[in-house]
């Protein structure tokens, strides 16, 4: 039998003066979760584990409804909270009861419900809302991108705003289920696996999971007329790909290098250890921009990395992001070096592999071609800046560091290194100054000069400190353009140039 403990009326008043009886009350959570490249990303206050997304579009008119149901964990009292968003809400519910919202500053959406949140409680959040994606702008740009049949959301450091509200920052990442419903004939594709798709009266709905933890801005959603092939990798996993029906001459380049995914992950998986997802694939929607993005399991390629023919190399590079970028996030916006060099460096493993170049003779043409006065050199792979973020000095300069990492660790502890980087941090996040240490720890190695020189001085490293090219083949045009030079740098991958 459980006994009700009776504290005497005396002892009572003392725990009542020990400890005063009105805790400190509860307080809002910040409206931006700390990143100094981007100060009013994200949020404080709460993480969210799960996003539900029941949505209905209309391609003719780029309407778009939905329900997010986000279910959040509060990291201390909430008496208000914030989410990124940048459409129409018609009504928050916090909890099933009614809570009053309203739109402050570019994109967030305030809320505060009706009873504040304890530290440590979960709340169920559900948001109702509507708008035009393409006609909403924030900061100048939308990363809605409208196509002759539809819309795709895709971009970086933001997407996740024009179609869903969300704590929009890498450090909170979240598992995903995204229901979409569509007229008949037109596909709604996003990430993971479909578990279901059904059709009546003339719509069909989609129903895409998944169950590893993604960051905000890798969801995607890309609506229109599509055709979806489906395969099988050696691995066993499903590899999912759609292509715009509408892709006119880069169709057979883009489907000859896109359909390579479940090779060139197989291949990657040698060099970084397991695939971390339960589905591989990609996407190539009819749009006019440059980039591609390595949105988790489904990535999305734009026509024009495939219109001067197949490449592989593009594929590569965003493959690679699964394991650096998506699985191992950034825990800010400054390590991107840890998502873009990387992604790089995999393009000169490729080469390497396909005997266009070795990874040696990539860095060394780069560190020939750029003089020492070059404004490249000036750029910080390590901390770029947010103007800078997606510098091709990040992507070139960060894998060259690789490459000297590699020459001073040996060859075998640098693929240790590689592959213990995802294995450690596996779904979560991690910093520029964690790779050092663990690559310290593996080499057992003192690394700090390295790392100082190559990813955090404005300026050219020496040749001897670099151990890349000679001092003799330092001059531009001096050293020997491997073959894969150009397809590499073709590779454009800028993903914030696109902003409009």
């Amino acid at each position: 039998m459980r006994k009700r403990m009776i504290i005497p009326a005396v002892s009572a008043a003392l725990l009542l003066l020990a400890n005063p009886a009105s805790a400190a009350a509860p307080t809002p959570g910040d409206p931006g979760i700390g990143d100094p490249y981007y100060p009013t990303y994200g949020n404080g206050g709460y993480t969210v584990s799960h996003y539900d997304l029941r949505l209905k579009y209309q391609p003719s008119t780029d309407e778009l409804q939905g329900t997010a149901t986000l279910l959040t964990t509060a990291t201390q009292d909430l008496s208000r909270f914030n989410l990124d968003f940048a459409l129409d809400v018609s009504e928050v519910l916090v909890n099933g009861h009614p809570a009053k919202f309203s739109a402050t500053g570019e994109q967030e959406l305030e809320i505060t419900p009706a009873t504040p949140l304890a530290k440590g409680s979960n709340a169920t959040v559900v948001v109702r809302y509507s708008g035009v994606p393409s006609k909403v702008s924030r900061y100048g740009f939308t990363a809605w991108l409208r196509t002759p049949d539809g819309g795709v959301a895709a971009g970086e450091p933001e997407s996740a705003w024009w179609w869903f509200p969300s704590n929009d920052h890498p450090s909170d990442k979240a598992t995903f289920d995204v229901s979409v419903l569509v007229p008949e004939g037109t596909q709604a594709i996003s990430n993971g696996v479909l578990t279901s798709s059904s059709s009546q009266l003339g719509w069909t709905r989609y129903n895409w999971r998944e169950n590893k933890p993604q960051a905000t801005y890798l969801a995607t959603l890309a609506i229109g007329r599509f055709d979806v092939t489906t395969q099988t990798s050696s691995g066993g996993l499903p590899v999912i790909n759609a292509y715009s029906r509408d892709l006119g001459d880069n169709d057979g380049s883009a489907r000859a290098s896109v359909e390579r995914t479940g090779e060139l992950a197989d291949w990657l998986s040698g060099i970084f250890g397991p695939y971390p997802f339960s589905a591989l694939g990609g996407y190539v929607p009819n749009v006019n921009t440059h980039f591609a993005l390595e949105t988790q399991t489904r990535v999305f390629y734009s026509p024009a990395q495939f219109a001067g023919g197949a490449n592989p190399s593009v594929v590569v590079h965003e493959l690679a992001h699964q394991w650096y970028g998506d699985s191992v996030s950034l825990k800010r916006w400054s390590d991107i070096w840890l998502n873009e060099g990387f992604a790089r460096y995999a393009q000169w493993l490729w080469s390497e592999h396909e005997g266009e170049g070795t990874a040696q003779e990539l860095a060394d043409y780069l560190y020939a071609t750029h003089p020492a006065d070059d404004p490249f050199w000036t750029v910080k792979p390590g901390d770029p800046g947010p103007a800078n973020q997606f510098h091709p000095a990040v992507y070139d300069r960060g894998a060259a560091a690789i490459q000297a990492l590699r020459n001073a660790v040996g060859d075998d502890r640098f693929f240790q290194i590689l592959r213990a980087w995802p294995a450690e941090h596996r779904y979560g996040n991690a910093t520029v100054a964690d790779f050092q240490a663990l690559a310290e720890r593996i080499s057992g190695k003192k690394l700090g000069d390295l790392f100082q020189t190559w990813l955090y001085t404005a300026a050219k490293p020496a040749a001897s400190t670099a151990a890349l090219a000679k001092p003799a083949a330092a001059a531009k045009g001096s050293v020997k353009e491997p073959r894969s030079w150009k397809q590499i740098e073709a590779t454009n991958d800028i993903h914030g140039q696109d902003r409009n």
